[in-house]
């Protein structure tokens, strides 16, 4: 028996009278929450107007759940399909099997429709929540802990997973704890984005590949971890396949688009007013950069006036000094003509 391990929950539903509260759908519920919070604070930063975010998610997350569902659906058909299989069960989403492949391609179809109707343009959508989905996902692995799934080979280290239920082809014992190992990393890749994002202002979508890019790494190395029954393509389970496709693509968007397209997007929402892609700090340094040069301006136009002012006086002491303007000058020309009269 291990001595230190994690455990796994007794129940991955509870019952408020006839009423069942899953913990995979809160999980999945609760990233939901996080993402559009962490999204509207970005798209704000960036010029956009609260809600903006929320009015687009009702359209990306209904999207994003049936292309999550359809995709594992697709790459297990034989869970629902195959001998003595119900395809019933194909539709019973609250028990697992959502692949992210699925739900990030048809939630960006959805993301696309809605920012379509605003005028909002997706890249520019797409930065803003791209570390939110990030956190999303490490907050719905935890999902796959409820339900005793997706976890590695059999280990003896200290945080090894302890799986009980028999049930679905299980052996109970101590595994990776994939789940754990996916929630992390999907962490850092929400700090990776906004790190990366803030040191060089990244738009156009540049840092949406980025977190894609970052999140096919991890997936990648974690997937080679799991046990669970995969296709397998030329020794590879096929969504290590699928991450390293999707990461060619990323990395190579962000390059082509860097080149194309530097810096980031002028305006975010149409009829925002004082709308700007700027970020506190950045608006802040550019104000104190404008500030800086209006005052050069204004202190050297002073200088000039004085003393072109100076050297026209000069000239007209110089050459004309009847004419001098002033109470002494006029003075002396009221007494000279005075003493003339007389």
């Amino acid at each position: 028996m291990e001595l230190a391990y994690i455990p796994s929950p007794s129940h991955g539903v509870r019952y408020l009278g006839p009423i069942p509260l899953r913990g995979y759908a809160f999980c999945i519920i609760i990233g939901v929450f996080i993402a559009v919070w962490l999204g509207n604070k970005r798209w704000v930063a960036r010029g956009g107007r609260s809600g903006t975010v929320a009015d687009i998610a009702v359209w990306a997350v209904p999207f994003g759940l049936v292309g999550g569902r359809l995709y594992h659906v697709i790459t297990d058909y034989e869970l629902y399909f195959s001998e003595g299989r119900d395809w019933v069960d194909a539709f019973k989403v609250w028990e697992g099997g959502l692949g992210i492949w699925g739900a990030i391609a048809l939630g960006a179809l959805g993301a696309w429709i809605g920012a379509r109707r605003r005028g909002i343009p997706l890249p520019a959508y797409a930065d803003a929540v791209a570390p939110g989905i990030a956190l999303a996902q490490a907050m719905g692995r935890w999902g796959n802990w409820f339900n005793q799934e997706l976890y590695g080979r059999e280990t003896h280290v200290p945080w090894a997973l302890h799986i009980t239920s028999s049930e679905g082809g299980r052996v109970p014992g101590y595994y990776h704890p994939t789940f754990l190992y996916e929630s992390l990393w999907c962490i850092g890749v929400a700090v990776l984005v906004i790190w990366a994002d803030r040191r060089f202002r990244m738009g156009h979508g540049r840092a949406f590949a980025l977190y894609v890019a970052a999140y096919c790494v991890g997936r990648a190395w974690i997937e080679y971890m799991r046990v669970d029954d995969a296709h397998h393509i030329l020794g590879l389970r096929l969504n290590d396949w699928t991450a390293l496709i999707v990461f060619l693509l990323a990395v190579a968007y962000i390059v082509v688009s860097a080149r194309k397209r530097p810096g980031r997007e002028a305006v975010v929402e149409p009829g925002v007013p004082g709308g700007s892609t700027l970020d506190p700090e950045a608006a802040a340094e550019d104000k104190a950069a404008e500030d800086k040069a209006g005052n050069g301006t204004v202190g050297k136009t002073a200088d000039e006036t004085g003393d072109a002012t100076g050297s026209k006086a000069e000239d007209r002491t110089g050459d004309e000094p009847g004419d001098l303007a002033g109470p002494d000058a006029v003075a002396a020309k009221d007494e000279a003509e005075s003493a003339k009269k007389s």
